[in-house]
């Protein structure tokens, strides 16, 4: 009887002790998927064909090194080149973009951005997503489309030099820095403000 009673301690004791484990692995497993489900998400906008190159790739490693997931959109989901060559496969079309599934709406620059100055669904995109207190950023010649869509106006702002009229002539305060926030909205002047662009933009999102 005393072996069967030092079995069945010894046998409790083991189940005890996987039991432990058990939920020792779980926990941080469960902080994993926790984290995980919580990851901030932004997308970024480039032309159907010649977007700027960098204005896309070193903000999106930025972000991402930062925990931040980043989906790509366009007007296609064939690949698409940018004018240095990168050849992107964009995840979702434009046109199917809710704001509310993204903490940031972000307008890649580049000659083609323009694509985007007068697509009523680029300016309407824009206007959700600062209606539902999401961030919208552009850079390079990307911030007209942000002023065609009426969300400048009165707004500090900046741009690709050559296009600074057009901001001014949307009510725009254009202040010729290489990157803006003003509010929401996040404008940048070009390529060499790239990464300064992806240090605002991170630095917002990880404050809100």
């Amino acid at each position: 009887m005393r072996k069967i009673k030092n079995l069945k301690s010894k046998i409790s004791f083991s189940v005890l002790i996987f039991y432990i484990l058990i939920f020792a692995f779980s926990i941080p497993w469960a902080l994993a998927q926790e984290e995980v489900v919580g990851m901030q998400k932004v997308v970024m906008i480039i032309a159907q064909e010649n977007f700027r190159d960098e204005e896309l790739s070193e903000p999106k490693e930025y972000l991402e090194r930062n925990g931040i997931e980043v989906k790509v959109a366009s007007t296609t989901l064939e690949r698409v080149k940018g004018m240095l060559g990168l050849k992107v496969k964009p995840d979702i079309l434009l046109s199917d973009i809710n704001p509310r599934d993204f903490e940031a709406i972000i307008f890649v620059g580049g000659i083609g951005a323009s694509q985007y100055w007068e697509d009523p669904v680029a300016h309407k995109l824009a206007q959700d997503a600062l209606n539902a207190n999401r961030i919208v950023a552009a850079i390079c010649i990307a911030p007209v489309t942000l002023a065609k869509a009426g969300i400048l106006k009165g707004k500090r702002a900046t741009v690709w030099s050559s296009e600074s009229d057009q901001l001014n002539e949307a009510g725009a305060n254009y202040t010729g820095q290489p990157v803006e926030k003003d509010g929401n909205i996040i404008t940048a002047s070009g390529p060499f403000a790239a990464r300064r662009f992806a240090e605002e933009l991170v630095r917002v999102l990880q404050s809100r």
